[in-house]
């Protein structure tokens, strides 16, 4: 062989070792776990260590600031291989990892991992499933999810702020069920001078937070993102309903702490956990860290209906296969996740600190609801969830949300302003992409 064609042959053998080590491969004999840093990262480490101890297979679970979850998982799908071989991705990025071959399809193998007649189907359809209704599941059920509040139990339990609330409003001062009475109650507790605000509402600008709260008031007040079926988006999100909806979250920030058109969790979190707020929005996941801070102070209630309508932003996430790994890894992924959703796994599951089940049967058992202090109205508030987007152009639909509806929230335009020009780029966004025509 001449000189130039050894160079070639040393050169290509370096680049293979480097494929190697350069974290794109784990140990065949491990199942590495990407997910977001949080409670429910926690609980599934300490299931993987039960699960290594019954089958000698090491189980890795990487978490991730949620602030960059997202942007890392898809800068690794951009490489050859992935350093995960499990990764728990939101539901909306389902479509993009079924269609772009980043997650492994499921359909053949799930049935035989998981009674799916048992999973929740809010969960099954949302977290699982692409297209909706197709049958074909390129996940499987990890975390479950919905956005619920917390509320300072105290004070609502307080004599002095009962007999006040019911001398101003001639009723009783209690969780509020309807978004009328959320309103009454949030202006009550509103105290400047004390240090005291009546409602933190999902605001923030970084990744979708802003989103998942005004989808409460966009589907609550009769409007939505679009039809499912044609994607026609105008009339719908920017119609008299959607626009009445950004309005009354707008009202509803004046009785936000300082800051409050931009509150994100770690936020909403924040500002109960230090006393300045009556009731905050959050994922009912993020709650551990306030029963963990404020004790029986706290108590947590459903998203508020408005007349018959009560609908909640779905959370949770799913557990999907890695297509950009060896067919060994694959294969022990899948054996890691069927064993977690075993009906005795998922019953050590809900143990965890927000170890939310989708199977139906634990979901309604006492044991459940009698875990945590906020079981109960998560398990009641599945039943209402939905959810944004899940076509691969997600993310620059979300990325629109964000933007034109923070510029309402900013009185940078009104809402009617804000909702006309996201109707516009989320249609250029669909029709570029080949859905609406």
């Amino acid at each position: 062989m001449d000189t130039q064609g050894i160079f070639w042959t040393l050169l290509a053998g370096i680049a293979v070792v480097a494929a190697g080590c350069g974290g794109g491969e784990s140990a065949e004999d491990a199942v590495v776990i990407w997910w977001a840093q949080w409670d429910p990262a926690e609980g599934l480490a300490e299931l993987g260590a039960e699960f290594t101890a019954e089958t000698g297979l090491k189980v890795e679970v990487r978490q991730i600031p949620w602030s960059s979850f997202q942007d890392q998982v898809f800068l690794e799908f951009g490489g050859r291989q992935t350093a995960f071989d499990i990764v728990v991705g939101d539901s909306q990025w389902i479509g993009r990892g079924a269609t772009e071959g980043l997650y492994v399809e499921l359909t053949d193998w799930i049935g035989g991992a998981v009674d799916m007649s048992t999973v929740h189907p809010r969960a099954a359809k949302y977290l699982c499933e692409y297209p909706s209704g197709s049958g074909k599941y390129f996940a499987a059920p990890c975390e479950t999810d919905a956005v619920g509040f917390a509320y300072r139990k105290d004070w609502f339990e307080d004599p002095a702020e009962k007999q006040a609330f019911q001398a101003k409003h001639g009723r009783e001062l209690k969780v509020p069920a309807t978004w009328a009475e959320f309103k009454d109650v949030a202006e009550f507790f509103t105290r400047p001078a004390e240090n005291r605000y009546g409602c933190v509402i999902l605001s923030g600008r970084p990744y979708d937070s802003l989103t998942m709260g005004f989808q409460h008031f966009l589907w609550g007040f009769g409007g939505s993102w679009g039809d499912g079926q044609s994607y026609q988006v105008a009339g719908r999100v920017n119609g008299a309903e959607a626009v009445a909806g950004l309005t009354f979250m707008k009202e509803l920030l004046q009785y936000a702490p300082p800051g409050g058109t931009d509150q994100d969790y770690a936020k909403s979190v924040e500002n109960f956990n230090n006393g300045s707020s009556a009731m905050s929005m959050a994922y009912f996941a993020f709650f551990p860290g306030i029963v963990k801070k404020m004790g029986e102070k706290a108590g947590f209630f459903m998203v508020p209906a408005r007349g018959e309508t009560r609908v909640i932003s779905l959370g949770g996430q799913g557990f999907s296969v890695s297509a950009k790994v060896s067919r060994k890894r694959q294969e022990n992924a899948k054996r890691f996740i069927k064993w977690f959703l075993q009906r005795k796994v998922q019953e050590k599951w809900i143990t965890k600190p927000a170890g939310f089940t989708a199977n139906t049967e634990v979901l309604g058992s006492a044991a459940f609801k009698q875990m945590q202090p906020y079981n109960a109205a998560f398990a009641a508030s599945l039943d209402h969830v939905q959810d944004f987007w899940n076509v691969p152009q997600y993310n620059e639909l979300l990325a629109a949300a964000q933007q034109y509806v923070g510029e309402a929230l900013d009185g940078t335009k009104t809402p009617k302003e804000a909702l006309d020009a996201l109707a516009v780029e989320h249609e250029k966004i669909l029709r570029d992409a080949g859905l609406l025509r």
